[in-house]
């Protein structure tokens, strides 16, 4: 068949979705994505994304790709994303649509993803952020917590910090190029970088490094999780909330060319 294949930037608000793959039970985000490519392709193209979120979490700059026969796409990539915006709930954003080489696969050409949590550090909630932070009333300590975020900088297995996924993983270890705790206020962000991660790996690690910042675990404590690959002796897992899927990177590797989320990609996907 003599196709053309189309890279989406996708951007939404999880807490309506049992996150992002089709479900048995319950609605994912891409069963909406597809949904509204039916409405403008016969074929009915199934969507292939970078990543799969987790229920209740967020995403804005979830990269995906479709192929469709070059007879029905002949619709310009600008107009796709309007069109399809048109036919999709207002909580599902198509950002940025381009057209991509035939070789391009969102998932297997991802060098590396961007996470952000947030949390709000306040005695009282800021009701604007209550559907996109954790709330967290206790006072934090700071410096601990960025202290404790370079520890997870590296390779390592990542066991400690991440949920069961029901499966026997081939391997645990990972490498993160970033892991910074940034303040504004109240508000904290979580920025975490890598080229892959568990499940629930993320709010694992925020978990713990608020853990840290409530005083219940040391600091250099988190050097002693990560030998040990047990999620027993790690934190909590943050609430799914606060995490959203920032961008994908393409090209050589996190850090490098990565899907801005505010721009059309180039037509020639790397």
């Amino acid at each position: 068949m003599d196709s053309v294949k189309f890279k989406l930037t996708i951007a939404y608000d999880g807490a309506g979705y049992e996150g992002w793959q089709v479900q048995k039970t319950g609605t994912g985000v891409q069963e909406k994505v597809e949904d509204a490519l039916a409405k403008l392709f016969p074929c009915r193209p199934r969507v292939h994304s970078s990543s799969r979120t987790d229920t209740g979490v967020h995403a804005l700059g979830m990269v995906a790709h479709f192929e469709a026969p070059r007879t029905e796409a002949r619709m310009p990539p600008d107009k796709l994303a309007l069109a399809l915006n048109a036919w999709l709930p207002e909580d599902i954003r198509v950002t940025a649509a381009a057209r991509a080489r035939k070789s391009f696969h969102a998932r297997f050409d991802a060098r590396g993803k961007q996470y952000r949590y947030a949390v709000w550090n306040h005695a009282a909630m800021n009701p604007l952020l209550r559907r996109n932070a954790w709330h967290v009333p206790r006072r934090l300590d700071f410096p601990a917590m960025r202290a404790a975020a370079k520890s997870f900088v590296g390779r390592h297995d990542f066991q400690s910090f991440a949920a069961n996924p029901g499966y026997k993983k081939q391997t645990t270890v990972r490498s993160l190029t970033r892991c910074e705790v940034k303040r504004s206020g109240p508000q904290f962000t979580f920025v975490i970088e890598g080229d892959g991660f568990l499940y629930k790996m993320c709010r694992g690690i925020v978990g713990t490094l608020v853990q840290v910042g409530l005083g219940k675990f040391p600091a250099a404590e988190v050097q002693s999780m990560l030998v040990e690959a047990d999620r027993r002796v790690a934190g909590m897992t943050a609430p799914a909330h606060g995490l959203v899927l920032w961008r994908v990177f393409y090209g050589r590797g996190p850090g490098t060319k990565p899907q801005n989320p505010g721009k059309a990609p180039p037509s020639k996907s790397p």
